[in-house]
């Protein structure tokens, strides 16, 4: 039996959007008025990131994934109107087309400066927005455990939220160059792995005695114990254009997490692999997206990624029932389907090129794709 109390499985969505002029299509730096008016509108759910030209909206604390994504799907409506009133527009893409890093300006904090001040170039390039999962453990030995597990599953899910193939105006080859900026950030990718909460609380102890963090929130892993709150933080995927991709992937998260619980409190939990191995799904997610399989390392070979999909959500379908998101989650076969955003910007620029359209009249198109599909079925 676990020594464990079930967790609440509680859900939290935090999305980051980019602010594009609609006119020029570019990367806007918004006036302040419009920042004084998110907070006015939400203040409990919209906060400034990095860069000016950025928002940060995040969801209460919601029993459901199905709650979670009404409350999104107003907080997206919600930026869209006020931005439109200063005549910008959100995209929910994890980096901009065709925009230049050089150009930006960093949001006037405390936090912001000194992180400008410590990374330099690397935070001066971090144009790039993510989407985080918190999931509700309150238990800090079953929240470190849970993680050991989970990142196994981290590639599966990256590969279903891939929305950054292009970079400063060029097709970058790879369906999330987000990963690639990020990870020039110290103390990201995969989590190390822990035998219990108090050896990872001493680790991060190490880090604050040295100066070189302040708390655990300046370690940015694929997921992490998050320091706000009792929750264990996915963040390894890109924000997704679509608000039912986005459902989709949060109730993934949540269903595997509740499934390894499930195998714990009958003794028995998933295997752990070695990171270089799962380092090369992380790799294959980065360039390929869900296009050319990930490794099934029990079996020894590359299995594509619809297959992964429907053997992982027959593993988890008594785990959705329990949470009330089958619908959400069935919604992941869509995306293998129809595509990421990835596939979709791509898509567009090719079409606008086909036609006789200029390299920047197809990156123009590909933001007005993202921003009508950011908002599309709202």
């Amino acid at each position: 039996m676990s020594l464990y109390r079930e967790p609440p499985w509680t859900v939290g969505i935090e999305e980051e959007y980019l602010l594009v002029d609609k006119e020029t299509r570019d990367l806007a730096d918004p006036p302040e008025q419009m920042l004084k008016d998110f907070e006015t509108a939400m203040p409990e759910h919209v906060r400034p990131e990095f860069l000016r030209s950025q928002v940060e909206v995040g969801t209460s604390v919601c029993d459901t994934v199905g709650e979670a994504k009404s409350q999104l799907r107003d907080l997206r409506k919600l930026v869209a109107e006020i931005a439109g009133n200063y005549g910008l527009a959100p995209i929910a893409a994890s980096t901009h087309p065709f925009a230049q890093w050089e150009d930006l300006k960093h949001t006037d904090k405390a936090r912001y400066h000194m992180l400008a001040k410590n990374l330099q170039a690397v935070a001066r390039r971090l144009v790039i927005s993510g989407m985080h999962v918190h999931v509700g453990i309150e238990d800090e030995e079953l929240r470190i455990d849970l993680m050991n597990q989970v990142t196994y599953f981290l590639p599966h899910l990256l590969a279903l939220s891939t929305s950054s193939p292009f970079w400063r105006g060029e097709d970058t080859g790879l369906k999330s160059y987000r990963l690639a900026i990020f990870s020039e950030l110290p103390r990201t990718g995969l989590p190390q792995s822990f035998a219990s909460y108090q050896e990872y609380s001493r680790h991060v102890k190490v880090l604050e005695m040295a100066g070189l963090i302040d708390d655990a929130s300046m370690i940015w892993w694929d997921v992490r114990p998050s320091i706000k709150f009792p929750t264990l933080e996915m963040r390894i995927t890109d924000v997704c254009t679509r608000l039912d991709h986005a459902a989709a992937i949060a109730a993934l998260y949540v269903c595997i997490l509740r499934m390894l619980y499930r195998l714990r409190r009958s003794n028995q939990r998933w295997r752990q692999y070695a990171h270089m191995l799962i380092e090369e799904n992380r790799w294959r997610a980065q360039r390929y997206g869900m296009d050319e399989g990930l490794v099934d390392f029990g079996k020894g070979e590359i299995v594509s990624c619809a297959h992964l999909l429907d053997e992982l959500l027959d593993m988890v379908k008594d785990d959705a029932e329990a949470l009330g998101c089958t619908e959400e989650i069935m919604a992941a076969r869509q995306i293998i389907e129809n595509g990421t955003s990835a596939h979709l910007q791509q898509k567009k620029y090719n079409s606008v090129r086909k036609k006789g359209g200029s390299h920047e009249d197809a990156l123009k198109g590909v933001v007005d794709c993202l921003t009508f599909q950011t908002l599309d079925g709202l």
